[in-house]
C-alpha cells in the first residue's frame, strides 16, 4: 500500500485565532465577535464543510478531465447539522460532531439530470474527505510536551 502524508501545523497564542502557514498560504481560523473571537477567519466547522466542498470540486475537475466532460462550473453547497451543547461542555445525548452532512451540487455540463447525478456519485466515491466523513477513520491524539 502506497501512502502520502499531508501535514498541517497550527498555532494558537492568546485569543481565539489559530494560524497556519500551509504551502505558502496564511490561513486563519477564528470565532465570530459575538462568540468572543475577532472574526479573522471562518470557524473550524465552516472550514471543515468548505474542505468537503473543495475536495468534491477538485475531484470533479479531475474526473471531468479524465472522462472528457466539459465541466463549465459547479456550485457545491454543504450543510452540517449538529447540537452545539457538547462542544460547549454541556450534557447531551447527541454526539459532539455533525449529525448529518448534506451535499448539493449544481453542475453546468452537457449532461442529462441522471448523468449529472451519476457523475456526482462517482466524484463522491473518489473524494478522500467524503470517504473520511462517511466511513470510520482512526484519529490518534497525544500530548507531546
Amino acid at each position: 500500500m502506497s501512502t502520502k502524508t499531508i501535514s498541517v501545523t497550527a498555532n494558537m497564542t492568546s485569543g481565539w485565532a489559530i494560524h497556519a502557514d500551509i504551502r505558502d498560504h496564511k490561513v486563519t481560523i477564528d470565532q465570530p465577535q459575538a462568540s468572543g473571537g475577532t472574526n479573522e477567519g471562518p470557524t473550524p466547522l465552516e472550514y471543515f464543510l468548505f474542505s468537503l466542498a473543495g475536495c468534491i470540486g477538485s475531484i470533479a475537475r479531475i474526473a471531468a478531465n479524465q472522462e472528457k466532460i466539459e465541466l463549465r462550473s459547479m456550485q457545491i453547497q454543504v450543510d452540517g447539522d449538529l447540537n452545539p451543547m457538547g462542544l460547549m461542555g454541556k450534557e447531551t445525548e447527541d454526539r459532539v460532531g455533525f449529525q448529518t452532512i448534506s451535499v448539493q451540487a449544481k453542475i453546468d455540463a452537457d449532461l442529462s439530470e441522471a448523468e449529472k447525478q451519476a457523475f456526482l456519485d462517482r466524484v463522491c466515491v473518489r473524494c478522500p474527505l467524503h470517504d473520511n466523513i462517511k466511513l470510520e477513520t482512526e484519529v490518534l491524539h497525544q500530548y507531546i510536551g
